[in-house]
């Protein structure tokens, strides 16, 4: 695999997209940078990170068929990628906050943001970004943050995790049409807050309770009402608060 190490950069996901237009690049060149300045997050929010201390990964997958691994399918795969990630460094009670959000123990560690472009072949190429919080220590002013080094007490070398998460993305991506179901299954089953009574905000501001069933095959959240109805929303319609 190839890895682009940087010093800084405004965003990774947007250098490697910038590098795709202009030459070509192997599949699952993998770019990261010691400070992101302008980390992105899922709907334009920003991803903070101290310097030096976390991953902060894009990684490029070329040429995905779209009737083998549909974006759904594909958020799917990734998701559960940094999740064996998190396995393979000890840490079991993790989850998935929809749309984009890794836990463990009951607070972020990392998230994801996905970039696709298609093609009118019926093939489309992602920048998966990922950023995962390691070896930073103080969030105080995050206090729904966490690291993989507060929850093992262990220190971490950046460039291992990095390919070894690039790694768990080609396997999952590899192994997914062949496991879809059980992918699917697995991912809801992951599910932050799934079953329990919990607090969401419209776009429009209005806040109401209700209780995560499933992400649909399309990607948007079923949501039980205190009516009895079955809502679902996509991922631009309602945030759900802590």
């Amino acid at each position: 695999m190839t890895l682009i190490k940087l010093d800084a950069i405004d965003s990774t996901n947007d250098y490697l997209k910038q590098l795709n237009r202009e030459k070509w690049l192997e599949n699952y060149t993998a770019v990261m940078a010691h400070e992101q300045t302008r980390g992105k997050g899922q709907m334009g929010s920003t991803w903070e990170s101290e310097p030096g201390k976390n991953l902060t990964v894009s990684v490029l997958v070329k040429d995905l068929p779209t009737d083998m691994v549909s974006v759904y399918d594909f958020n799917v795969a990734v998701a559960l990628a940094c999740i064996a990630l998190l396995a393979f460094y000890g840490i079991e009670k993790t989850n998935i906050k929809w749309p984009n959000d890794i836990m463990a123990e009951n607070k972020k560690v990392g998230g994801i943001l996905i970039e696709n472009q298609f093609k009118s072949n019926g093939y489309y190429t992602s920048i998966v970004g990922f950023g995962l919080n390691l070896n930073q220590t103080d969030f105080e002013h995050l206090p729904q943050a966490n690291s993989l080094t507060n929850i093992t007490k262990q220190t971490y070398v950046i460039d291992e995790v990095a390919e070894k998460f690039v790694k768990l993305l080609k396997l999952h991506l590899l192994l997914f049409p062949e496991r879809v179901t059980e992918a699917w299954f697995r991912y809801n089953e992951l599910l932050f807050k799934r079953d329990k009574p919990s607090a969401f905000e419209a776009v429009s501001g209005r806040r109401f309770m209700g209780i995560i069933r499933e992400v649909s095959k399309d990607g948007k959240l079923v949501v039980l009402l205190d009516d009895d109805r079955e809502v679902q929303f996509d991922l631009k319609e309602v945030k759900m608060l802590y």
